[in-house]
């Protein structure tokens, strides 16, 4: 498939925009992992193992987390990368000004009920975020918090399947084996 000149400036703009406002955030692992690694991991899974060659989907992959976790607007992300990637990007984020488990519990209810597009960004996510949570989990949480981190995210993608059948066959893989490891840490 051939892409336009304006479509890599497109997706560039969107990994421009996605750095430059991650730019200070680190995620949780001991290591204090660059954020802007983790929505380059999820286009990357989109693209490599989804087989998702349409543009906008990647550029919201890009800008995923960027609504919840940085200052961006969503008139930042319409002026710069369209409509279509913003309504994108709202499908997929949480509303921070809810508690925790609300969110938690709204992602397991809305999965169903979620574009084909936001379905596949959110299973790619899930992956990540799965595979993060086993291999390089947050310095302050216990076994038991990430096997519960793992239910969870299986709850999730019950109701993202039917949208990607390789990334859903991948994350069947990421969450046996997170269990697994889990299972021998707490032997």
């Amino acid at each position: 498939m051939d892409y336009t000149e304006q479509d890599i400036s497109t997706m560039l703009a969107a990994l421009h925009l996605s750095a430059a406002k991650h730019r200070n955030q680190r995620r949780k692992d001991a290591e204090s992992t660059p954020y802007i690694n983790h929505p380059i991991e999820v286009a990357d899974l989109l693209w490599r193992i989804g087989n998702v060659r349409d543009v906008g989907v990647i550029v919201a992959a890009l800008l995923h987390d960027i609504i919840e976790d940085t200052k961006t607007t969503p008139d930042e992300i319409e002026s710069q990368l369209g409509e279509a990637v913003l309504s994108l990007v709202l499908e997929v984020t949480d509303d921070k000004r809810l508690p925790k488990l609300e969110r938690k519990r709204l992602q397991i209810e809305h999965a169903p009920r979620l574009s084909e597009a936001a379905k596949q960004i959110k299973l790619a996510d899930k992956i990540c975020n799965v595979r993060d949570v086993t291999d390089s989990p947050p310095k302050d949480w216990d076994d038991q918090r990430r096997r519960e981190y793992l239910d969870w995210a299986s709850r999730v993608v019950e109701g993202l399947r039917g949208s990607n059948q390789p990334l859903e066959t991948l994350f069947d893989t990421v969450l046996k084996n997170g269990r697994k490891k889990l299972k021998l840490f707490s032997s």
